[in-house]
C-alpha cells in the first residue's frame, strides 16, 4: 500500500474528530454557560533509519551510499482545549438567573457523585426551597446549600454573592476559581471537574474580581457563523483526503495488474 493511502487515512480520521467537536459546539449554541471546545493538529514525521545517517563523503564526486532522507508528514491530534472565554449576557429578569462576570469563576453544585463546577446560572427552586439546577443539583453557598425560606418575598442577590430575602442575608453563593482552567474537563450536563490524577488548587473568585449579576444569564460562547465556516472547511478537507485514498487505490490496482501481466 502506498504511503499516500496512510496519509489520507490519518487525515480523514483527524478531520472526523474535528467535525465531532464542531457539531457538539453547534448543538449547544443555546445551552446556558456552555464553553466551546477546540481541536488543534500537528504533523508528525515518519522517518526511516537511513534518514538519520549523515555519511561522510571523501570528495564532491563521491557517490552516496544511502538513499536521500525521505520524511513523510502525517497529521495527528495535538491538543484539545476548552475555550473559557466569556459568553454574552442575556437579560431575563428572573431572580434566580445568575450570570458570572469573569472567565475564571464557577458555581459549585452538589450531585450524587460529588461536587462539580458549572457556569450555567439558570437555577430554580425545589419543593423544599433549595436553589437547584434544572437537573436538581443544589447550588452551594459558604453556609451550605442555598435554601430560600418558605413564604418569602423579594430575593436579592448582590454582586458579591450575598443572598438576601426580605432584607435579611441568608447565605453567600460560592464562586470558585482554579489555578489552571485547562486542568478541568467536561463531565456532561454542563459540569466540570478536575482531570484524573491532576491536583487543582481552588480559590475565591470574588477576590480575583469575579461578580454575580442577578437577572441575567450567560449565553454559550459559540459563534454560529464561525463554526459553520469551520464545518464547510472540514467537509472540503475530508473530500480531499477521500480523493487521495481513491487515487492511491487506483494506482495500486494498476500496478498490480501490470505486474501480474508481466509475470503471466
Amino acid at each position: 500500500m502506498q504511503d499516500a493511502m496512510f496519509s489520507g487515512l490519518f487525515g480523514a480520521l483527524t478531520t472526523e474528530h474535528r467535525m465531532n467537536f464542531i457539531a457538539n459546539n453547534l448543538a449547544n449554541v443555546n445551552t446556558h454557560g456552555y464553553k466551546r471546545q477546540t481541536l488543534s493538529f500537528k504533523d508528525t514525521m515518519a522517518s526511516y533509519a537511513h534518514d538519520e545517517i549523515r555519511e561522510p563523503l571523501m570528495n564532491v564526486r563521491s557517490q552516496p551510499l544511502f538513499p536521500e532522507p525521505k520524511n513523510m508528514a502525517r497529521p495527528r491530534i495535538a491538543v484539545s482545549e476548552i475555550d473559557f472565554g466569556q459568553g454574552s449576557m442575556e437579560f431575563t429578569g428572573n431572580a434566580l438567573d445568575l450570570c458570572i462576570g469573569g472567565e475564571n469563576a464557577f458555581f459549585r453544585v452538589e450531585t450524587p457523585d460529588g461536587e462539580y463546577l458549572t457556569r450555567n446560572g439558570h437555577f430554580v427552586l425545589s419543593s423544599d426551597g433549595t436553589v437547584v439546577t434544572t437537573d436538581g443539583y443544589p447550588l452551594q453557598g459558604e453556609g451550605g446549600p442555598v435554601v430560600i425560606p418558605p413564604q418569602s418575598g423579594d430575593i436579592v442577590i448582590g454582586g458579591d454573592g450575598q443572598v438576601s430575602v426580605d432584607g435579611a442575608v441568608i447565605n453567600r453563593i460560592s464562586l470558585i476559581s482554579v489555578d489552571n482552567l485547562q486542568n478541568l474537563e467536561k463531565r456532561g450536563y454542563n459540569l466540570y471537574k478536575p482531570r484524573e490524577n491532576v491536583d487543582v488548587a481552588e480559590g475565591d473568585a470574588y477576590q480575583a474580581g469575579a461578580r454575580v449579576e442577578q437577572g441575567f444569564i450567560e449565553k454559550a460562547n459559540v459563534e454560529v457563523v464561525s463554526e459553520m465556516v469551520n464545518m464547510i472547511e472540514v467537509n472540503r478537507q475530508f473530500e480531499a483526503y477521500q480523493k487521495v485514498m481513491q487515487t492511491s487505490d487506483s494506482l495500486d490496482r494498476t500496478a498490480n495488474e501490470k505486474v501480474g501481466k508481466r509475470i503471466g
